[in-house]
């Protein structure tokens, strides 16, 4: 992984000393002795250079320096400049010198992302650790999401059928009230009829004489409460709690919530569910 980062660098930076080595001789040896104009490429590039080396060593200490910074982007900014001023002189091939003149600070834009990718980089245990966490968190999403997908499905046939079934029981109630409108009015036009009175006389009379019976309608429905169905006083909840647990406690192993409810429910005793519930997790 280093070298897909330094190696692009150290190469851009040959090629730009090169470059810049080279023009600098050709700029300049038509106005000064070549070997003057040898030492000033190579006074570019060895500032050029020794800014890097600077800057290479305080980012192995992990430590970092402005000036030398500035020093050496000034470097690398001179040396374009350089190759810039060359292009604008020359006669032929300005567009391609143009084209070049970028390379130095190509190459310090290269060494800077080198540079943070050496103050990013984790070790290979590092990255492991984090693939497994992430693998973790994808898991459990997916887990989750199979989760909720199946208890939305649940939901949703649970629904159908309580749906399905309330339909059903409202048919039967329509019938049965239809039915039990019809023979109410009937009964109703039976009653109210002129030959009733008459009939019923003539039925009654030899038996009871002087007595007329009167008819009236049959109640829908009981007159007064039941007894049986009366509900029983509310238990506290220490009263409560010793039920459930007896219930609780009448079978090796211990019933369930369930089984326990239903037997509580079947023994006559009242509590909501919500009372039922926290008494069931308080005693056991």
């Amino acid at each position: 992984m280093r070298g897909k980062t330094v190696l692009p660098a150290v190469a851009m930076t040959a090629v730009s000393m090169v470059l810049t080595l080279a023009v600098v001789v050709m700029w300049l040896g038509s106005a000064m002795p070549w070997l003057v104009a040898l030492v000033v490429g190579l006074g570019i590039d060895g500032g050029w250079l020794a800014t890097l080396a600077y800057e290479r060593r305080l980012a192995a200490q992990g430590d970092h320096s402005t000036p030398v910074t500035v020093v050496g982007w000034s470097f690398g900014a001179l040396a374009t400049g350089v190759l810039i001023a060359h292009a604008l002189t020359v006669d032929e091939s300005a567009g391609a010198w143009l084209a070049v003149a970028w390379l130095p600070l190509a190459a310090k834009c290269l060494w800077l992302v080198h540079g943070l990718w050496e103050r990013t980089a984790l070790t290979t245990t590092a990255l492991d650790q984090i693939r497994e966490i992430q693998q973790t968190a994808r898991d459990d999403a997916a887990v989750a999401r199979a989760w909720l997908r199946a208890e939305a499905g649940t939901e949703e046939t649970r629904l159908d059928a309580v749906t399905a079934a309330g339909a059903r029981v409202a048919r039967v109630q329509s019938r049965t009230a239809r039915r039990l409108s019809g023979a109410w009015a009937e009964l109703e036009t039976a009653r109210t009829g002129k030959d009733t009175g008459k009939a019923l006389t003539s039925v009654t009379a030899p038996v009871t004489p002087g007595v007329t019976p009167r008819w009236e309608l049959p109640v829908w429905g009981p007159s007064e409460q039941v007894p049986a169905l009366d509900a029983g006083p509310a238990l506290t909840d220490d009263a409560l709690d010793v039920v459930v647990d007896q219930i609780r406690l009448s079978q090796d192993p211990p019933l369930s919530y369930r089984e326990m409810s239903a037997r509580f429910r079947a023994a006559g005793h009242s509590a909501s569910e919500v009372r039922l519930r926290a008494s069931w997790k308080r005693v056991a």
